[in-house]
C-alpha cells in the first residue's frame, strides 16, 4: 500500500525532511500585524513553521477591513494581534500561536532580552529609529531579523544576521562534477577499457559522452603538449575530432558530447568564491566555531592535500544516452570516488573536533556526507549593520544609483521611505496623512529629502516632483496588494534563513509599484 501524501508534501521536495524539520523547529515573533506582517505570517503557518508570536498594541478599525483579510467586521474595536493569531492558528492548527497586546517600540525600549527566546524576528512597519535598535538588539542575541514595510505602491524587505552560512545553496545553473578536465586513475582506466572504434554500430551508439569525452581529450592532450584547448579555435577544432567520430546522424551520444564538450575546457582548482572562504580567518577554528566552520577547516587541509587542489567529488552522473550496463558501471567509479573523499573529509572533521576539545562525533555523517556534496557551492552572508548602512552608505554606490536611469526610481523610494520617517519625527504625522495639507507636506518632505541626500553626502542630487508628489500622495497606506507581494518576499526569505538553504538577499530589496520592478541595493 502507498504512504500517504503528507500535508507538505510538495515543499519536502524542495527543501526536503531536514530543512522541514528546522521550520518545525523554529519560533517566529511578529511585530506589527497590519497586512504586511499578516501577509508575511500566513505563508509561514502555511508551510509548518513551529511556532508564531505576534505582538502589536492596536484595535481593528473600520480602515483595517479593506486592506487585511485575517479581519472582518466583528473584529472592529478589537485586539488586532488576538484577532490575527486566531485566524492564522486556523489556517494550520499544527503550529503553536499566541499573542502579546503590546506596541513593538514599546517592547523594544522597555525589554530588549524578550526577543532573545526567537529563532527569528519579523519586523514589519516600523520607522528607523526602532530599526536601528532592534538590529542592535538582535545582532547581540545572535536572533535573525527581517525588516518588511510596504508603503503605497512601494516597500523593501532587508534581512539582517551577523552572519549566515550556506551548505545547499542550490543554484539555478551549475555545471556538473565530472572532472573531465583532471580524471582520476580509477575514471582514466575505466575509459582506456573502451574503444571508440568499435565495429559495433549499437556498442558505438551507446557510449556514454564522459566516456567521448575523455578519450578525445586524451588524444588532444597527446598532440598539443599535455595541454586542453584554450583558445576559441582550439575548441572549435576539438568539437570537430569529436564529430569526426560520428558514423550516422542518429548518434545522440556524440551530438551529446559537441554540446557537453565545454565541460573539458572548464578552469581546474576551486572558484574565486570557495578561495575566499577558506582563506577566511574564521577557517583558523577553535572551541566555539560552529560547525560549517570546523567542516571548511577540514576541506582546506583536504584541498591542500589528498585534493590536489580540487574539492572531494560529488559523485552523481547526470542522465546520458548509453547503454546501462557502460552507465552503471560509471556511476559505481563516481560514486566510489566520492566515498572515497567523503572518508578523507570526515577523519579530518573528527581529528579537528578532537582538537579543539568538542565531542569527535558532534557532526553527524550526514552534515558531513551534505558538505562534500556541496563543497564547490559553499556560500557566507554578512550583512552591514542597518545604522552603519543608514549613516554611512557606500558612497559611490548610492551616487550611481542616483545617476543610473535603471535604478533612479528604486532609490528615489529608498530615499524617501527613509525621509517619511524624518518627516513624521519633526511633523507627528506621515506626508499626505491628513487632508488638507498636502501642498505643505509636498513643500516639507522634499526639504526633508534633500537634507537627508546632503546628510549622505551627496549634495545636489534631487528626487523627481513626481515621486514626492506619489509618496505624499499616499498617505503612508498598506495596500493590500502591495503588502502580499512585500509579505511573500519576506516569507521566502525567513525560510531561506531557517532552512540553510538557498542564498538570501544581500541589499535591501525595494518593490517599485508605478513600474512592477523589483531591484536590490546595494549600500
Amino acid at each position: 500500500m502507498a504512504e500517504p501524501k503528507t500535508k507538505y508534501d510538495r515543499q519536502l521536495r524542495i527543501w526536503g525532511e531536514q530543512g522541514q524539520a528546522a521550520l518545525e523547529k523554529a519560533s517566529i515573533c511578529l511585530l506589527n500585524c497590519g497586512p504586511t506582517g499578516s501577509e508575511t505570517l500566513k505563508n509561514l503557518v502555511l508551510g509548518g513553521i513551529g511556532s508564531i508570536t505576534v505582538i502589536d498594541g492596536s484595535k481593528v478599525e473600520v480602515g483595517d477591513l479593506g486592506n487585511n483579510f485575517m479581519v472582518d467586521e466583528s473584529s472592529v474595536g478589537k485586539s488586532k494581534a488576538k484577532c490575527v493569531c486566531a485566524f492564522l492558528q486556523e489556517l494550520n492548527d499544527a503550529v503553536k500561536a499566541k499573542f502579546i497586546e503590546e506596541y513593538p517600540e514599546t517592547l523594544i525600549e522597555t525589554n530588549p532580552s524578550f526577543f532573545s527566546q526567537f529563532t527569528l524576528v519579523v519586523a514589519t512597519q516600523l520607522v528607523e529609529e526602532s530599526m536601528v535598535k532592534l538590529d542592535r538588539i538582535c545582532r547581540e542575541a545572535n536572533v535573525m531579523l527581517i525588516f518588511a514595510r510596504s508603503y503605497g505602491l512601494t516597500g523593501f524587505v532587508r534581512v539582517s544576521v551577523k552572519e549566515h552560512t550556506v551548505i545547499e545553496s542550490k543554484p539555478d545553473h551549475f555545471l556538473d562534477d565530472l572532472r573531465l578536465n583532471s580524471p582520476w586513475p580509477e575514471l582514466r582506466s575505466f575509459a582506456e577499457t573502451i574503444d571508440l572504434n568499435v565495429a559495433d554500430s549499437v556498442v558505438h551508439k551507446h557510449t556514454p559522452y564522459v566516456i567521448i569525452l575523455l578519450k578525445v581529450a586524451d588524444e588532444w592532450a597527446k598532440t598539443h603538449g599535455g595541454s586542453l584547448p584554450s583558445t576559441w579555435e582550439e575548441k572549435k577544432e576539438f568539437k570537430e575530432l569529436i564529430r569526426a567520430r560520428m558514423r550516422a546522424m542518429d548518434e545522440d551520444n556524440y551530438k551529446e558530447a559537441v554540446e557537453a564538450s565545454f565541460k573539458v575546457f572548464a578552469p581546474r582548482g576551486i572558484s574565486s568564491n570557495l578561495q575566499h572562504i577558506i582563506n577566511d580567518s574564521r577557517a583558523d577554528v577553535d572551541s566555539n566555531s560552529s560547525d560549517f566552520w570546523v567542516m571548511v577547516a577540514a576541506l582546506k587541509e583536504f584541498i591542500a592535500n589528498e585534493g590536489r587542489g580540487e574539492t572531494p567529488l560529488e559523485g552523481s552522473i547526470p542522465d546520458m544516452t548509453s547503454s546501462t550496463e557502460l552507465y552503471v558501471n560509471l556511476q559505481k567509479i563516481y560514486q566510489a570516488k566520492a566515498e572515497a573523499d567523503f572518508f578523507v573529509i570526515e577523519q579530518s572533521v573528527r581529528n579537528i573536533l578532537k582538537k579543539i576539545g568538542r565531542d569527535p562525533d558532534s557532526i553527524s555523517k550526514t552534515m558531513i556526507k551534505s558538505f562534500c556534496k556541496n563543497a564547490r557551492k559553499l556560500t557566507v552572508c554578512r550583512y552591514r549593520l542597518l545604522e552603519d548602512e543608514f549613516n554611512s552608505p557606500v558612497l559611490p554606490e548610492l551616487q550611481k544609483y542616483l545617476t543610473d536611469e535603471d535604478y533612479s526610481i528604486a532609490v528615489g523610494f529608498y530615499i524617501l521611505l527613509r525621509a517619511v520617517d524624518r518627516f513624521a519625527t519633526n511633523y507627528n504625522s506621515f506626508p499626505g496623512q491628513f487632508d488638507g495639507e498636502m501642498d505643505e507636506d509636498i513643500s516639507r518632505l522634499k526639504i526633508t529629502a534633500v537634507g537627508l541626500l546632503s546628510d549622505l553626502g551627496c549634495n545636489g542630487s534631487t528626487l523627481t516632483e513626481d515621486l514626492i508628489n506619489e509618496m505624499c500622495r499616499y498617505g503612508a497606506a498598506e495596500l493590500h496588494a502591495v503588502a502580499a507581494f512585500i509579505g511573500g518576499i519576506a516569507s521566502q526569505e525567513v525560510i531561506k534563513l531557517i532552512t540553510r538553504q538557498f542564498v538570501p538577499m544581500s541589499g535591501t530589496f525595494i518593490f517599485n509599484g508605478i513600474d512592477h520592478k523589483s531591484q536590490l541595493l546595494s549600500l
